[in-house]
């Protein structure tokens, strides 16, 4: 599966200043980890965000946010956020910068 090079640019971007991130290809998609703890990544168009249970169960509040469910089962604590969820760059920062509180807090 193909990923949104458009939404991976515009990561990198908000990410450009943040110390300790890479990148890697897998699962289809592409991720981006802090300090090799994925934390988020692009599978499609659709951004993945790891926001740890209580912070997902709040973005599931939203109707472009869904349980990701890559295995056919949901994965607790992991969304996927669709494009209409994404139009802006704040709203995309503020994604990342949740799912960058959590994964630095494992």
């Amino acid at each position: 599966m193909a990923f949104d090079e458009d939404l991976a640019t515009r990561i990198r971007q908000l990410l450009e200043k943040q110390d300790g991130i890479s990148e890697r290809t897998m699962f289809g998609g592409l991720t981006f980890l802090l300090k090799r703890k994925i934390f988020c990544g692009v599978l499609g168009r659709d951004l993945v965000a790891r926001l740890g249970t209580e912070q997902a169960q709040s973005a599931l509040k939203r109707s472009y946010v869904r349980p990701m469910d890559f295995t056919g089962r949901p994965m607790k604590g992991n969304v996927y956020v669709a494009p209409d969820g994404l139009k802006t760059d704040r709203a995309l920062q503020t994604f990342l910068r949740h799912a960058i509180r959590f994964t630095a807090s494992l």
